[in-house]
């Protein structure tokens, strides 16, 4: 793309309001198109600016030194991880930025200081310290670094993944079958699919496949009772409606009005009659508490620090604090601790996050099965391979996007003796 004063201008006023963060940049950028009425082009170069700017600030700060301006993290940003070469950008330079930029796009990564290679703040890296060595903290902050494909789940109600392929492959669209979900569908580059007849009759909808393989762990069947502890706008709760061939009985709980709100039209597309959203105060509201021992199958899909999507939220690395962690962690063990109660013997429960932290994931799930001694921890490589998919992470599933290609996922399958 041709790069203009005006372009570099729009991309400077969208990082000067971003780059504070006090706000998630996805919202504070759409607010900034609403303002901004620019083409599509413009919107396609500022949104890639700015999420480049996001997923390599640690860099772009340390190459601009005390002078870490929008501009300069900008210019920078292009030079360096933009594909852009130096005689493009040239035209737009100040006298004093040409031999500074050229120098930007000689410095070696490999000897700067880990935080700065793998894009991870320093707490963050002390972190996870303790848990994998520095290879493996580089590996997953450069996997972190890579732009997330677009994923899509069919809806198995009302289409077939193969017949949905045929379709995509047949506009020209590079789609494939997902490696691990049997009804995943990747498709590269980045198509707005809103408006597509496949999304708007309810035949598809965007869901990461490490998401989707939550759904194949929880293994809901048609009759049963199921609650989505933690629906938000219920992603997870339609693939598992689905599942059920729309019979059962299918409650989506969340505390966010809002967020049940963005169900309603998701669910009008979906074709289930089977699914009850309900809006519930906390954990132990007493619209929980009535179905309590009287539940088949329990996904907790926890509020969580949402590293495990840095690829497509390079923002919440700054956003997020150790503080702020250890109030998320007592959050998870109380919700836990409350949708485990809904079960009846027999029953299997999903408790879930999208991080890579020890201590939102296994150190929860050990802490609860300590003091719950009805639960026992099921294997979720012998759930998945049930369901002829052969992905064995061990006792839990934990996905990353180095190895999996999807975003950071953890899962524990727990089952009510």
């Amino acid at each position: 793309m041709l790069l203009t004063e005006y372009r570099l201008d729009l991309a400077v006023q969208a990082l000067r309001g971003i780059l504070p963060l006090a706000h998630p940049a996805d919202a504070l950028l759409r607010e900034f198109f609403q303002r901004e009425r620019i083409g599509s082009n413009e919107r396609a170069l500022v949104a890639e600016t700015v999420f480049g700017v996001l997923r390599h600030r640690l860099f772009l700060e340390h190459a601009c030194g005390s002078q870490a301006t929008p501009r300069r993290m900008a210019l920078a940003c292009w030079a360096r991880f933009g594909g852009y070469n130096l005689r493009e950008i040239t035209p737009l330079l100040k006298r004093d930025e040409s031999g500074w930029l050229g120098k930007v796009k000689a410095i070696n990564l490999a000897e700067l200081p880990l935080p700065v290679q793998a894009e991870v703040p320093e707490w963050l890296v002390e972190k996870l310290r303790g848990e994998m060595t520095e290879e493996a903290i580089l590996a997953l902050g450069r996997s972190m670094q890579q732009p997330a494909a677009l994923d899509l789940r069919v809806n198995t109600l009302l289409a077939g993944r193969d017949e949905l392929l045929q379709s995509l492959q047949a506009e020209g669209m590079d789609a494939q079958a997902t490696p691990w979900s049997p009804i995943g569908i990747r498709v590269k580059g980045k198509p707005s699919l809103s408006r597509h007849p496949l999304f708007l009759t309810g035949k598809i909808e965007v869901q990461d496949e490490g998401s989707q393989l939550l759904g194949f762990l929880l293994a809901p069947k048609r009759n049963d009772m199921v609650v989505d502890f933690c629906a938000g706008s219920g992603g997870k709760t339609l693939m598992l409606g689905a599942m059920m061939r729309s019979q059962g009985r299918l409650y989506a709980f969340d505390v966010a009005e809002k967020r049940l709100a963005n169900l309603k039209p998701r669910l009008k597309r979906s074709g289930l009659s089977n699914l009850h959203p309900q809006l519930i105060a906390h954990e132990n509201d007493s619209k929980v508490k009535r179905l309590a021992g009287k539940i088949d199958r329990v996904l907790v899909d926890a509020p969580c620090s949402g590293l495990g999507t840095l690829r497509r939220n390079p923002d919440i690395k700054f956003r997020q604090s150790p503080q702020g962690i250890a109030e998320i962690v007592q959050k998870q063990a109380a919700i836990l601790a409350a949708a485990s109660k809904l079960l009846k013997p027999g029953g299997r429960l999903v408790y879930a996050t999208c991080s890579f932290l020890h201590e939102e994931n296994r150190a929860v799930v050990d802490a609860f099965l300590e003091t719950q001694s009805g639960f026992a921890l099921r294997p979720a490589g012998e759930i998945l391979a049930q369901q002829l998919i052969p992905l064995d992470t061990g006792a839990y599933l934990q996905l990353l996007p180095q190895t999996h290609g999807t975003d950071a996922f953890f899962a524990a399958a727990l089952e009510r003796n």
